[in-house]
Protein backbone atom coordinates (compact mmCIF):
# COMPACT_ATOMS: atom_id res chain seq x y z
CA UNK A 1 0.00 0.00 0.00
CA UNK A 2 1.28 3.28 -0.53
CA UNK A 3 1.24 6.58 1.55
CA UNK A 4 2.20 9.73 1.28
CA UNK A 5 3.23 11.91 4.13
CA UNK A 6 2.80 15.58 3.78
CA UNK A 7 5.33 17.88 5.53
CA UNK A 8 5.24 21.65 5.41
CA UNK A 9 8.59 23.63 6.00
CA UNK A 10 9.36 26.86 6.56
CA UNK A 11 12.69 27.76 8.63
CA UNK A 12 12.85 24.37 10.39
CA UNK A 13 16.55 23.89 9.71
CA UNK A 14 16.99 22.98 13.21
CA UNK A 15 14.45 20.01 13.56
CA UNK A 16 13.25 18.73 9.79
CA UNK A 17 16.35 16.02 9.52
CA UNK A 18 14.98 14.13 12.88
CA UNK A 19 11.57 14.74 11.90
CA UNK A 20 12.19 12.88 8.33
CA UNK A 21 14.67 10.63 10.20
CA UNK A 22 11.92 9.30 12.56
CA UNK A 23 9.39 8.60 8.81
CA UNK A 24 12.16 6.81 6.34
CA UNK A 25 12.92 4.51 9.32
CA UNK A 26 8.98 3.18 8.88
CA UNK A 27 9.56 2.53 5.13
CA UNK A 28 8.99 -0.79 5.57
CA UNK A 29 5.45 -0.42 6.75
CA UNK A 30 4.55 1.17 3.72
CA UNK A 31 5.43 2.22 0.25
CA UNK A 32 6.29 5.12 1.91
CA UNK A 33 5.96 8.75 -0.28
CA UNK A 34 7.28 11.98 1.23
CA UNK A 35 6.20 15.52 -0.28
CA UNK A 36 8.08 18.02 1.74
CA UNK A 37 7.51 21.15 0.35
CA UNK A 38 9.33 24.59 1.86
CA UNK A 39 7.46 27.44 1.99
CA UNK A 40 10.13 30.48 1.17
CA UNK A 41 12.46 29.17 4.06
CA UNK A 42 15.36 31.87 4.48
CA UNK A 43 17.23 29.33 6.55
CA UNK A 44 19.16 26.32 5.83
CA UNK A 45 16.04 24.38 5.69
CA UNK A 46 15.88 22.91 2.17
CA UNK A 47 19.48 22.46 2.23
CA UNK A 48 19.00 20.37 5.43
CA UNK A 49 16.27 18.05 3.25
CA UNK A 50 18.90 17.90 0.17
CA UNK A 51 21.27 16.50 2.82
CA UNK A 52 18.96 13.25 3.33
CA UNK A 53 17.47 12.72 0.52
CA UNK A 54 20.03 10.64 -1.50
CA UNK A 55 20.05 7.82 0.80
CA UNK A 56 16.32 8.19 0.78
CA UNK A 57 14.44 8.57 -2.53
CA UNK A 58 11.16 8.24 -0.70
CA UNK A 59 11.94 11.89 -0.20
CA UNK A 60 10.68 14.48 -2.32
CA UNK A 61 11.05 18.54 -1.85
CA UNK A 62 9.56 21.21 -3.40
CA UNK A 63 10.20 24.69 -2.95
CA UNK A 64 7.70 27.68 -3.23
CA UNK A 65 7.70 31.49 -2.06
CA UNK A 66 6.39 32.03 1.37
CA UNK A 67 2.38 31.64 1.01
CA UNK A 68 1.18 30.11 4.36
CA UNK A 69 0.55 27.13 5.80
CA UNK A 70 -3.16 26.50 4.39
CA UNK A 71 -1.35 26.60 0.91
CA UNK A 72 1.76 24.60 1.18
CA UNK A 73 -0.36 21.85 2.11
CA UNK A 74 -2.45 22.14 -0.93
CA UNK A 75 0.60 22.09 -2.58
CA UNK A 76 1.45 18.95 -1.01
CA UNK A 77 -2.02 17.48 -1.94
CA UNK A 78 -1.55 18.27 -5.48
CA UNK A 79 1.55 16.39 -5.46
CA UNK A 80 0.22 13.47 -4.41
CA UNK A 81 0.94 10.43 -7.11
CA UNK A 82 -2.14 8.60 -8.81
CA UNK A 83 -1.50 5.20 -6.80
CA UNK A 84 -1.77 6.99 -3.45
CA UNK A 85 -3.74 5.15 -1.32
CA UNK A 86 -3.59 6.78 1.88
CA UNK A 87 -2.33 10.16 2.93
CA UNK A 88 -0.81 11.96 6.30
CA UNK A 89 0.96 14.65 7.39
CA UNK A 90 4.29 15.37 9.71
CA UNK A 91 5.01 19.03 10.69
CA UNK A 92 8.36 19.27 10.08
CA UNK A 93 9.39 19.94 14.19
CA UNK A 94 8.04 17.01 14.99
CA UNK A 95 8.26 13.07 15.76
CA UNK A 96 6.61 10.10 14.09
CA UNK A 97 6.92 7.20 16.70
CA UNK A 98 8.56 4.25 15.64
CA UNK A 99 5.98 1.56 14.17
CA UNK A 100 3.35 3.97 14.29
CA UNK A 101 1.98 3.39 10.50
CA UNK A 102 2.39 -0.42 10.64
CA UNK A 103 -0.04 -0.40 13.72
CA UNK A 104 -2.12 2.34 11.90
CA UNK A 105 -2.36 0.81 8.40
CA UNK A 106 -2.85 -2.94 10.02
CA UNK A 107 -6.86 -1.59 10.65
CA UNK A 108 -7.12 -0.18 6.98
CA UNK A 109 -6.60 -4.04 6.18
CA UNK A 110 -8.90 -5.64 8.75
CA UNK A 111 -11.79 -3.04 7.70
CA UNK A 112 -11.47 -1.92 3.94
CA UNK A 113 -14.36 0.09 4.28
CA UNK A 114 -11.99 2.31 7.11
CA UNK A 115 -11.51 5.84 5.66
CA UNK A 116 -9.76 7.50 8.52
CA UNK A 117 -7.65 6.33 12.00
CA UNK A 118 -7.40 9.27 14.07
CA UNK A 119 -4.90 8.19 17.31
CA UNK A 120 -2.98 10.49 19.62
CA UNK A 121 -0.94 12.90 20.33
CA UNK A 122 2.14 13.26 22.74
CA UNK A 123 3.57 17.02 23.47
CA UNK A 124 6.86 16.94 24.55
CA UNK A 125 8.96 19.71 26.11
CA UNK A 126 12.16 17.66 25.49
CA UNK A 127 12.95 15.47 22.13
CA UNK A 128 15.90 13.28 21.67
CA UNK A 129 16.77 13.67 18.51
CA UNK A 130 19.18 10.61 18.19
CA UNK A 131 16.69 8.39 19.85
CA UNK A 132 13.63 9.87 18.10
CA UNK A 133 11.30 10.14 21.12
CA UNK A 134 11.07 12.51 24.31
CA UNK A 135 13.91 13.03 26.40
CA UNK A 136 14.79 11.37 30.19
CA UNK A 137 13.39 13.74 32.00
CA UNK A 138 11.34 16.16 29.88
CA UNK A 139 7.71 16.98 30.49
CA UNK A 140 5.29 15.16 28.42
CA UNK A 141 1.65 14.66 27.94
CA UNK A 142 -1.11 12.71 26.19
CA UNK A 143 -3.85 13.72 24.82
CA UNK A 144 -6.58 13.39 21.43
CA UNK A 145 -5.57 17.07 20.36
CA UNK A 146 -6.17 18.83 16.73
CA UNK A 147 -3.14 17.38 14.90
CA UNK A 148 -3.24 16.24 11.29
CA UNK A 149 0.03 14.10 12.16
CA UNK A 150 -2.61 12.18 14.41
CA UNK A 151 -4.90 11.05 11.20
CA UNK A 152 -4.33 8.65 8.62
CA UNK A 153 -6.97 8.92 5.69
CA UNK A 154 -8.37 6.86 2.96
CA UNK A 155 -7.52 8.46 -0.52
CA UNK A 156 -10.84 8.71 -1.18
CA UNK A 157 -11.65 10.76 1.99
CA UNK A 158 -9.19 13.26 1.09
CA UNK A 159 -10.05 13.74 -2.46
CA UNK A 160 -13.98 14.05 -1.17
CA UNK A 161 -12.57 16.59 1.40
CA UNK A 162 -10.65 19.08 -0.81
CA UNK A 163 -8.23 21.28 -0.12
CA UNK A 164 -7.59 22.98 3.06
CA UNK A 165 -8.99 26.50 3.62
CA UNK A 166 -6.34 29.55 1.96
CA UNK A 167 -8.35 31.73 3.62
CA UNK A 168 -7.21 31.41 6.97
CA UNK A 169 -3.59 32.27 8.42
CA UNK A 170 -3.75 30.26 11.07
CA UNK A 171 -6.30 26.97 12.01
CA UNK A 172 -6.73 25.34 8.74
CA UNK A 173 -5.85 22.22 10.32
CA UNK A 174 -8.57 22.41 13.14
CA UNK A 175 -11.13 23.42 9.98
CA UNK A 176 -9.92 20.42 7.81
CA UNK A 177 -10.19 17.76 10.64
CA UNK A 178 -14.01 19.27 11.15
CA UNK A 179 -14.85 19.29 7.83
CA UNK A 180 -14.02 15.62 7.65
CA UNK A 181 -15.77 14.61 10.79
CA UNK A 182 -18.33 16.64 9.96
CA UNK A 183 -19.56 14.02 7.30
CA UNK A 184 -19.19 10.87 9.65
CA UNK A 185 -16.69 9.02 7.62
CA UNK A 186 -16.10 5.22 8.82
CA UNK A 187 -13.19 5.83 11.60
CA UNK A 188 -11.33 4.29 14.20
CA UNK A 189 -10.42 6.40 17.13
CA UNK A 190 -7.10 4.33 18.31
CA UNK A 191 -5.26 4.47 21.65
CA UNK A 192 -1.57 4.25 20.80
CA UNK A 193 0.14 7.66 20.29
CA UNK A 194 0.78 8.71 16.77
CA UNK A 195 2.35 12.55 16.94
CA UNK A 196 5.50 13.27 19.59
CA UNK A 197 4.63 17.20 19.01
CA UNK A 198 7.72 19.30 20.05
CA UNK A 199 6.74 22.31 21.77
CA UNK A 200 9.67 24.99 21.40
CA UNK A 201 10.26 29.07 21.19
CA UNK A 202 9.06 29.16 17.14
CA UNK A 203 5.31 27.19 17.87
CA UNK A 204 2.89 29.20 15.54
CA UNK A 205 0.42 29.06 18.62
CA UNK A 206 2.69 30.73 21.34
CA UNK A 207 0.82 33.48 20.05
CA UNK A 208 -2.05 32.63 21.85
CA UNK A 209 -4.57 35.61 21.22
CA UNK A 210 -4.16 34.70 17.06
CA UNK A 211 -4.83 31.37 17.65
CA UNK A 212 -8.14 31.81 20.04
CA UNK A 213 -9.53 33.92 17.24
CA UNK A 214 -8.33 31.45 14.48
CA UNK A 215 -10.38 28.85 16.53
CA UNK A 216 -13.73 30.81 16.71
CA UNK A 217 -13.50 31.77 13.07
CA UNK A 218 -13.16 27.79 12.15
CA UNK A 219 -15.99 27.35 14.89
CA UNK A 220 -18.02 29.85 12.95
CA UNK A 221 -17.68 28.41 9.48
CA UNK A 222 -18.37 24.68 11.16
CA UNK A 223 -21.95 26.09 12.68
CA UNK A 224 -22.55 28.01 8.72
CA UNK A 225 -21.72 24.59 7.09
CA UNK A 226 -23.88 22.56 9.11
CA UNK A 227 -26.59 25.40 8.96
CA UNK A 228 -26.54 25.01 5.51
CA UNK A 229 -26.43 21.22 5.29
CA UNK A 230 -28.70 19.30 8.13
CA UNK A 231 -26.68 16.15 6.83
CA UNK A 232 -23.62 17.45 8.32
CA UNK A 233 -22.68 15.95 11.90
CA UNK A 234 -21.77 18.41 14.76
CA UNK A 235 -18.74 17.56 16.08
CA UNK A 236 -18.43 17.47 19.86
CA UNK A 237 -16.07 15.81 22.46
CA UNK A 238 -13.74 14.30 19.92
CA UNK A 239 -10.97 16.91 20.68
CA UNK A 240 -9.14 17.69 23.44
CA UNK A 241 -8.43 22.18 22.46
CA UNK A 242 -6.05 23.76 23.81
CA UNK A 243 -3.88 26.39 23.09
CA UNK A 244 -0.58 25.29 22.74
CA UNK A 245 -1.98 21.64 21.20
CA UNK A 246 -1.94 22.94 16.91
CA UNK A 247 1.55 23.17 15.48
Amino acid sequence: MKLSVIMPVYNRERYVVPALRSLVRQRDAADLDIIVIDDGSTDGSAEAVRSIMDENPCIRLYRQPNMGVAKTRNAGLRQLPPETQFVSFLDSDDISPAGRFARDLAFFAIDPALELTYSLMTRVDVMDDDALKPAPGGSSGTVRGVSLSAAIFRRALVDRTGLFDEDLAQGEDTDYLLRVFETAPRHALLDTVAVYYRRHAGNMTKQTDVVMRAYLQVIQKSMRRRKADPSRRPVEGLFEIRNDVNG
